[in-house]
């Protein structure tokens, strides 16, 4: 499985070494997060493979664009950083909040694309993605936080999902949790805050792509219609 316990946590503080060097992150996320894997394009025709496809991308996501950020923004002293627990415990919390801004961005754009190409009504699109989350969220250990778990519930039951556009509108969570929860001083955060936002919409561009590609909608309905 490519994560059972603790997904991004197991890379802080199991790899401080590891993702303290500059090809750390890249390195270990493609291998964790089994980029690799979807390059192959699985086809997304029933509830296993739909939540597949959200945990393994809300993983990279959140991943990439945390660590990233706060490379990019230390630079040459980013490897010292780790060795400093206030900064880890942060990076824990930050960690986290991105996660769930990640898996709810991309549930709400998965929604939306099931409901304009298999024209599924929402009360048939509404359960599959909620039972699609429960199930990520009882496989790993940040998913039992009851607040930020009910905020991802929320925002997928009012969603009328003929309504989602087919764009980056749905991406609106994860780039402000970013800016957010980023353990960077304020006063830089908000220096960087255009840049910021717009590099993780653009790690979502290939999300969408494959989403698009390999997402069988109707299939993926008629799945869940020969469930009891």
């Amino acid at each position: 499985m490519l994560r059972r316990i603790n997904h991004l946590g197991t890379l802080v503080s199991a790899s401080r070494r590891v993702l303290a060097h500059p090809l750390g992150i890249w390195r270990a996320a493609r291998g964790y997060f089994g980029v690799d894997r979807w390059k192959r394009a699985e086809s997304i025709a029933d509830r296993a493979a739909l939540g597949r496809f959200l945990d393994a991308r809300a993983n990279f996501v959140a991943q990439t664009s945390l660590y990233g950020y706060l490379r990019t923004r230390s630079g040459m002293r980013y490897p010292q950083l780790f060795a400093n627990d206030e900064f880890v415990k942060a990076i824990d919390i930050a960690k986290w909040e991105m996660w769930f801004a990640c898996l709810s961005d991309l549930s709400v754009y998965a929604g939306g694309l099931i409901a304009h190409r298999g024209g599924a009504e929402r009360a048939r699109i509404t359960p599959l993605l909620e039972a699609t989350i429960e199930t990520i969220l009882g496989e790993c250990e940040g998913g039992r936080d009851a607040g930020r778990a009910q905020r991802l519930r929320s925002r997928i039951a009012l969603i009328d999902w003929t309504t989602v556009p087919d764009d980056a509108s749905p991406f609106s969570e994860s780039p402000r949790t970013l800016i957010e929860c980023a353990p960077v001083l304020d006063q830089l955060k908000q220096l960087d805050e255009e840049i910021v936002r717009n590099s993780v919409r653009f790690r979502w561009q290939e999300v969408r792509r494959e989403l698009r590609r390999n997402l069988d909608a109707n299939a993926l309905m008629a799945s869940e219609a020969l469930r009891p």
